[in-house]
Order: structure tokens, then sequence, then C-alpha cells
């Protein structure tokens, strides 16, 4: 029985209280293929995406682990969006409304959203239409990374299955179908072999609790002799955190860019942006009378681990008020050691015994976790979440792709967040925001990218570290 790691199942319970899914969103040139081709050619290739043909079954009174249960995929998971003007945009306020939906993965955990013939789009021609697609995922269905692999098989080149014919449209479902009696069978398993392991799944909790706090202790003992970097520090929150409400409105912009002119000597492209988004949000704090000098980002750092969700958030100081030289060498080293201490074996300690926690005791506390309130002391004023998508080989409707984005999530603590995804030779970074909080989205937009020509001027002629 496949049931879901803790980790993701932590993700989708939290799905009910707040907007937590993924959206990558992939600009291919529009080669003209019908709509309903298009939705024929998902078809074919998902049944060949074993990932793409499962759904989130809850087991009865939420004893267990909700399981991963086979499904079929459905006319509903194919969104066309018919805008009366389809340009960039329009697109992109669109984009903003959907980032404020969710799926239900207990029904479908993802959903494909296109825009079709979309004019002024960031390195078109003048005249040359894009074709939009917009891939939403249940958190629980994937991480970044994951969700990268998933739409690189939705869009990859190569043949279809072979189950799969591209002469005559597929046979799909067009609405929801009631469960199965394999589905109830299956979650009555569920529940029963969770009632038996209970007591093991208390006692593994304890024992390993135990270890968790002993490798605490050693931790603490490295990082006290020196062998490791210290704990990141936490920092009172700006007005970029909000108030602690939950966003109810969202907005996004992006910056498409030469990956080769993002690119520094003795600089990851990361390292690059997150200068800039530093350089940034000092300059906005500034202006509205704050102070920067605290200022840290949230960055996701991929981990070995079983989960589909396998990353750790890191909290990496932006060194505001120094020099971009000296600021982009300071974001660097912190950078890397977050990653270091985040990257130690002890860390897993704590992960082991989430594991192990008993389905009900950890959506207790799932549900009782105050992800509404903004707290004294954060880890972070904004996320600057960094994928790359690989090759610009993908293609959609007999269309290349041209480039992809994405945008990390917003909630009560963080109302502006921040995208790095690199496709080919292309990176876009993007601005998701909420507009109570940021209302002038264009003129942060313009803000940033002025940094970005700053950081990259003074790096690109820096001489490597």
């Amino acid at each position: 029985m496949n049931f879901l790691a803790a980790r993701d199942a932590t993700v989708y319970w939290l799905s009910a209280r707040t907007r937590n899914d993924l959206f990558l969103l992939y600009c291919f040139a529009d080669a003209g293929r019908p709509t309903e081709r298009l939705r024929a050619d998902v078809a074919n290739r998902v049944a060949g995406i074993p990932d793409l043909l499962v759904r989130v079954l809850d087991p009865p009174a939420n004893i267990a682990y909700p399981i991963w249960a086979p499904c079929e995929f459905t006319n509903d998971q194919f969104v066309a969006h018919d805008l009366e003007i389809a340009t960039w945009a329009t697109v992109t306020a669109a984009v903003g409304d959907l980032l404020g939906t969710g799926v239900r993965a207990n029904e479908r955990p993802w959903r494909l959203h296109v825009f079709r013939d979309v004019g002024e789009v960031p390195g078109f021609a003048t005249g040359e239409s894009a074709l939009v697609a917009v891939l939403q995922l249940s958190h629980a269905l994937a991480d970044g990374r994951r969700a990268a692999r998933l739409a690189r098989e939705l869009f990859g080149g190569g043949e279809l299955p072979a189950s799969a014919s591209r002469s005559s449209l597929p046979p799909v479902v067009s609405h929801l179908v009631p469960h199965s009696r394999r589905d109830t069978a299956m979650g009555a398993l569920a529940a029963i072999r969770a009632i038996l392991e209970l007591p093991i799944g208390m006692a593994c909790t304890v024992v390993r609790g135990v270890g968790a706090a002993r490798a605490q202790r050693r931790l603490a003992a490295l990082t006290a002799a020196g062998h490791l970097p210290p704990p990141a520090r936490d920092a009172e929150p700006t007005v970029l955190n909000g108030g602690g409400a939950v966003p109810v409105a969202h907005v996004v912009r992006m910056l498409v860019c030469d990956k080769n002119r993002l690119r520094a000597p003795g600089y990851s492209v990361t390292v690059v942006v997150l200068t800039a988004v530093s350089l940034a949000l000092e300059r906005r704090l500034r202006a509205e009378g704050e102070s920067a000098d605290a200022l840290r980002a949230q960055v996701p750092m991929a981990v070995p681990g079983p989960a589909r969700n396998a990353y750790r958030d890191l909290s990496v100081a932006l060194a505001a008020g120094a020099p971009i030289a000296a600021r982009a060498g300071r974001i660097a080293a912190d950078l890397a050691a977050r990653r270091e201490r985040a990257a130690h074996p002890l860390q897993r300690a704590q992960d082991a015994v989430t594991a192990v926690v008993p389905a009900p005791l950890l959506r207790h506390d799932v549900a009782r976790a105050p992800i509404d309130v903004l707290p004294e002391r954060v880890s972070g004023h904004t996320v600057v979440s960094s994928v790359d998508r690989g090759a610009a080989d993908l293609e959609f409707g007999g269309g290349a792709v041209r480039f992809t984005a994405g945008f990390p999530a917003l909630g009560a603590v963080m109302h502006l967040t921040h995208g790095i995804h690199g496709l080919g030779d292309t990176v876009t970074v993007s601005i998701h925001a909420d507009p109570a909080v940021v209302p002038d989205v264009d003129d942060y937009a313009a803000t940033l990218r002025s940094a970005l020509d700053e950081v990259i001027d003074v790096l690109g002629s820096a001489r490597p570290r």
C-alpha cells in the first residue's frame, strides 16, 4: 500500500488551511494546433506518466496516513482559458488569480491551464503568438525539483506511450467518478493496519525522539568546537511580512533574462539574484522608513529522502548595507554555511522522528499549527526559490519552449516571494506578491530589474573569488 510520507501528508493537510499548490509556467511558441487536439495530446502523454495518474485516498476517520490511489485522467484537468484579449499583461493577471486557487488532491492532484494565441510576450517577435501552459500541482505530489521532472515528462519530446494513439481522441472521463469498492477496501485495510501498528508507532516515536535529542547535543558540540557553522539567526518581521493575515489576492511579475547575462565569475546565478533581491528589498524598506539591516531570505535546498517533498528551508543573511561586491561575497558565504549545516547527517534525526509519528497525532498538530499568526521572530523576510529546469528541449502542440517561471507560495508570514527558474539559455526571475503589502508591484519589479543590472555590472567585472 502506497502511503504518503509524513512530510507529504503534512503539506496535504495544510492545503485545507492555506494555498500551497505549485504553479509551473512554460511559454511555448503557438503552432496553431487546435485546443481539443492539445487536450488529446495531454491525455495520451499522461497515460505514460504514473505520477500523474494518482490521487489521494483518505482512510476512514483519518486514522492512517493518506494513500496514493490510482485514477484516470479527466477532462476537468485540462482547462483552456478564453481571454477576451490575450496579451502577456492579461495572462499575467490571470496567473495571479490562479495562485489563489487550490486543487483537491483527493479528487485529482494536478491541473493544466492553457492560454492560446498570446501576444506581446517577452522574447517573442512582433506578431508572434505564444502558448502559455501553467501546470498546477498539489504540493503533496511534488516539490520543486520533482515537479520540474513531471513537467519534463509531460512536455518532453519523443514518442508518446505505445498504448496511446494520436490518430483519435483518447477516451477520458468527463467528470469525477465516485470512489470504487477498491478504494473503500484500501481505506479499510489502511485503517486496520494503522490501529494494529499504533503501539509500534508510538514506541518508535519515543525511541527516535531520544535519538534526535542526542543528535542535537552532538550538533551543539560540533558547533562549539568550530567544526560546523552555527545555526542561522532569526530576525524581527518587517512590513514585508504583513500583519499575520493570509493573502486574499495575488499578483505576479516575471523578468525573463538571458542566462549568460546573469553569469558572474565566481558566483552562481542564485547568488547573483539573491544579491539583487537584497538590494531591491533594502531600497524598498528604507524608502518606507524601515530598517533593512537584518534582512534575511528563506532559500529551499534539496536533500536526500524518500518523501516527494525532500528539501530544507535555509535562512540566509542578505548583507544589507554592504557594497555590492562585498554583499555578494557575504551572501555566498552564508548560503554555503547554511547548506553545510543543513546537509550534516545529524540533521536527519528529527526527520526520522516525524516519519514514524502516528497519523492522528501529526494531523492534530497540523490542524492546530498557528499558520495564521505572525511570530515575533522570523527566519526570513522573503522566499527565494531556485530551480534549474534543464535544457530547452520541450514542446507543446508542435511549438518549442521559450522560457519557464515559478511562483513560491505566499502565507501569513511571507507576502513577497521570488522564483529563479532556468531553462536552456533563459532564467526567469519571478515576483509573487500580496497587493495589500506590495501595492506597487510594477515599481518593485522595476527596482529589482535595476538592481539586477547593477549587480551584474559590478560582479561581471570582478575577479573570481
